[in-house]
């Protein structure tokens, strides 16, 4: 394995650079209304496909009571539904279609539930169960760079990290592998595990999408993240032994996903970067023709998407199924992504529609002069005016819905694009 040769010489650049993109993703990702074509949307069938190894792991969902009744149910009939171990933590014990949600909490120690200002959503749900919700409690607070600091919800979901992989590896210590995902991911099972199969889990592996807070490097939780069991092992040990040392630590952080990195390299287990293999977009914001990170998405697996809705993640289910239908190939790369679900829904023109380009042509004031800008520059492939300003985008990406947008792109230009790319004989896994 080569994953962390050269970390420290990139770190700074690929930090850089992913803070960005996340701030972009909070700005016109987080809670933006997706409108695919009903084209997609074909019932599934009855029949799992064959996904070797994947009795070795247990997939663990993270959620929240605010979130739990509206996000989880779809994945019984999509993500999990072919999952044999799998366990899904929360911040309220209840039962949903007749799975049980676990509390993530119910071995913290009392004190600390009760000391803590974050916990008083907790508290409230342990004496009152959902009556105890309060308006506020679902409060839509816009996604900033720093979270969400006045959701209740949110703050304390920071504190589920280091008791969930204490509980997850008491719920199955003999896994090999431990698959975190949210409630709004979805996550392609062949490819992640055929990309799992480069790995040994016999060793301490930490494998996700790459960010930085500060010195510590860790993996976004929303991308999904994988763990495997000796590094999990260490984690919980690490956990027990200065529990109340990382629970000052975490009551200080904004992020809960930064705390278990913390823990982990406390424990000397780096992290494995897993970009742009687990995504922290949904399909309207994915760019895969970008030149901006230290990879090119193209040739690589597709395993993990974020900030869906139940209905897109039917939707990659559904496409899913349908693909592995007429092929053998375990493994869906980026370049199938977009030949065969993003480029079939671009169209020249789009109303009520922002496929988020993000270069501003300040002196141009009209669609038709944006168009025409657009045609006559070289290196420009779709344009949106957006609040009566037009941006044009050198790379294509289907977007999402917007009534103050209308959106144009040039179909020519990027079936060129798709003509020039790699021909992808084999899946790049990055390793």
């Amino acid at each position: 394995m080569t994953s962390h040769r050269g970390i420290r010489r990139r770190i700074a650049v690929v930090a850089t650079l992913f803070t960005v993109f996340l701030i972009y993703q909070f700005t016109f990702g987080s809670n933006s209304h997706h409108s695919y074509h009903a084209y997609y949307n074909s019932p599934p069938t009855s029949s799992c496909q064959p996904l070797p190894g994947i009795e070795d792991i247990l997939v663990v969902m993270k959620t929240g009571v605010t979130e739990a009744l509206d996000k989880v149910p779809i994945h019984f009939q999509t993500t999990l539904r072919c999952i044999p171990n799998y366990v899904i933590y929360s911040d309220f014990e209840e039962t949903i279609e007749g799975v049980t949600i676990h509390d993530a909490f119910r071995n913290v120690s009392p004190a600390l539930k009760e000391s803590i200002a974050d916990f008083q959503i907790y508290n409230r749900l342990q004496k009152r169960g959902r009556k105890g919700l309060e308006t506020q409690d679902f409060a839509d607070e816009a996604n900033s760079a720093i979270g969400k600091p006045n959701n209740p919800g949110w703050k304390l979901d920071k504190w589920k990290f280091l008791p969930m992989i204490r509980e997850a590896y008491a719920h199955k210590p003999d896994a090999k592998w431990f698959v975190f995902m949210e409630a709004d991911t979805y996550i392609s099972w062949s490819t992640l595990l055929s990309w799992l199969s480069h790995f040994d889990s016999s060793k301490p592996y930490y494998i996700g999408t790459e960010t930085q807070i500060a010195d510590v490097i860790f993996a976004h939780g929303g991308s999904g993240f994988v763990i495997s069991n000796p590094a999990m092992k260490l984690a919980v040990e690490e956990y027990t032994e200065r529990a109340d040392e990382l629970h000052e630590y975490t009551d200080a952080h904004w992020a809960g996903d930064c705390v278990l990195g913390k823990v982990l390299s406390n424990v000397d287990v780096r992290l494995s970067y897993s970009w742009p293999i687990l995504q922290n977009s949904n399909i309207g914001e994915l760019d895969e023709f970008t030149t901006a990170f230290y990879r090119r998405p193209w040739c690589f697996p597709a395993a993990a998407f974020h900030h869906l809705s139940p209905s897109d993640i039917r939707l990659l289910h559904n496409f899913e199924r349908r693909r592995f239908a007429r092929t053998s190939d375990p493994v869906l790369l980026h370049s199938h992504v977009f030949k065969e679900l993003i480029y079939p829904e671009l169209s020249n023109v789009r109303d009520s529609w922002d496929n988020l380009c993000d270069q501003e042509q300040s002196t141009l004031s009209t669609f038709q002069e944006c168009q025409e800008y657009c045609e006559d520059t070289k290196d420009c492939v779709q344009f949106v005016m957006r609040g009566g300003t037009c941006y044009t985008g050198s790379t294509p990406r289907l977007g999402t819905g917007n009534s103050n947008a209308r959106s144009g792109w040039l179909i020519k230009k990027i079936e060129n694009m798709m003509d020039q790319a790699p021909k992808c004989s084999r899946p790049d896994f990055g390793l």
